[in-house]
């Protein structure tokens, strides 16, 4: 889950606030302590989270918090309210020009991601209805150009590129008419980076700049980094005047001090943030969606958001009927593994379900989406009968023995995806169960069940 230390520290902060009847001052210092200390311990800027806590307490010492009913309810309101605004506020949108193509480059330094970004970009983009052009302007890292080629072959998309013995500059000029001639009306540029900050790489990417004027520069930050991510963020403000972050690796991000403090630092948006390897997983970013997973409050709309983009319906729906007829089956245990995974982690997918992260069975469940486990989950199934895969309760230790075989694993191993199917049985019924209560209460549906 992202920001997983700092969510899990603040989420115990507030459990002890929801547990009281009033609220004194003093028990809103000890919570304010804590939540400092969290997000000093995340990496985030010092004063950025000294002006955060003085803006929460200043709100919640009010008379109108103290005497409230919940006032803990309240307090975390405060808290969400404010972290959801030192993430951005509301979500920043790509200034698209009026007058095509509109040109976005994309700076950082080397290592941060630039590359994949731009392809996952373009991807977002191109679903949006838009006509991406790739600009291949790294001249200086071997096989950077090779890179963003291979990417927009993957993705048929265009990639402009004069080679790597050719000026960037002449490079994104050519990008240009070429986007022109061809009815592009996205031109992405991928920009050179350094390991470090140096006067050669900004004087060539204000250059870059100056030729094509593009409508969004921005950086490309590694959420991983932290603090210095930021500062170099900053350093790339002073220089150039980005217009947004980007953020990549933030699924890897367990403390989220880059992420929360980029914003206050700048003065400019996250308007991306990279969720994983695949080309699809970049997303808009949503300040308020992000705090509320923070503070274990979820994230239904971006589930709701992904599932319908990424799953089958129909299986959904013959799924539903299946777990209240009781006919969920080994087979359809594997059909459902396997559309998750291309929802993403199994651990993403938790931070957005309110309340369910901690659940026991989910948790057990983790390890299956795992590539490899599910390269091994599918063997094993494949190698029992028909009725084996209906009847699991049937497979005994001889048959144990013949599907290890059959399958190349080991009969632990068996046992194991048993268990998971077994945990997952239940998970479903629980799950069938809370949605016929959302429906009796006019709640949305979980996007499991269509």
């Amino acid at each position: 889950m992202i920001f997983e230390g700092l969510a899990e520290k603040l989420q115990n902060t507030f459990q002890k606030l929801k547990g009281k009847g009033k609220l004194n001052e003093a028990d809103v210092d000890q919570a304010m302590r804590d939540v400092r200390v969290a997000l000093l311990e995340a990496d985030v800027n010092f004063k950025v989270v000294k002006d955060f806590i003085k803006k929460v307490k200043e709100r919640a010492v009010g008379q109108e918090v103290l005497q409230s009913l919940t006032p803990g309810q309240h307090v975390i309101k405060i808290v969400n309210d404010e972290l959801t605004e030192l993430l951005g506020g509301t979500q920043s949108k790509i200034n698209i020009s009026s007058k095509p193509p509109t040109v976005i480059m994309l700076v950082g330094l080397q290592g941060a991601g630039k590359t994949t970004t731009a392809g996952k970009l373009a991807n977002l983009l191109r679903k949006q209805g838009r006509r991406p052009l790739l600009v291949a302007g790294d001249v200086y890292r071997p096989a950077a150009i090779k890179q963003l080629q291979v990417l927009g072959d993957q993705l048929s998309i265009p990639v402009y590129t004069l080679g790597d013995k050719t000026n960037p500059v002449d490079i994104a000029k050519g990008a240009m008419e070429h986007a022109r001639s061809y009815n592009n009306d996205i031109v992405i540029i991928d920009t050179a980076g350094r390991l470090h900050i140096n006067e050669e790489l900004m004087e060539e990417l204000q250059n870059v700049k100056n030729a094509v004027h593009p409508h969004e520069i921005l950086f490309v930050m590694d959420a991983t980094t932290g603090q210095d991510a930021v500062n170099i963020a900053q350093s790339f403000h002073e220089r150039l005047g980005i217009d947004g972050v980007i953020i990549t690796k933030l699924d890897g991000d367990t403390r989220g001090g880059g992420a929360l403090s980029v914003k206050a630092v700048t003065g400019k948006p996250i308007k991306f943030a990279g969720m994983g390897e695949k080309l699809d997983a970049l997303e808009p970013f949503h300040p308020d969606r992000i705090a509320s997973r923070i503070l274990g409050m979820g994230d239904v709309l971006s589930l709701i958001e992904k599932a319908q983009s990424t799953l089958d319906s129909d299986k959904a729906m013959e799924l539903q009927r299946k777990i209240r007829t009781q006919e969920y089956s080994l087979q359809d245990f594997l059909d459902q593994m396997e559309q998750i995974k291309k929802m993403g982690s199994l651990d993403q997918i938790l931070g957005m379900i309110p309340g369910l992260g901690k659940m026991k069975q989910l948790k057990d469940l983790k390890g299956a989406v795992d590539e490899k486990e599910m390269v091994h989950m599918k063997a094993i199934i494949q190698s029992m009968t028909p009725k084996e895969r209906n009847d699991p309760k049937i497979i005994k230790d001889s048959r144990k023995k013949r599907i290890a075989k059959g399958s190349g694993t080991k009969v632990s191993e068996v046992n194991r995806l048993l268990k998971q199917f077994e945990e997952t049985r239940k998970m479903m019924k629980q799950f069938s169960g809370m949605e016929k209560n959302l429906k009796k209460g006019g709640g949305f549906k979980l996007p499991f069940f269509k």
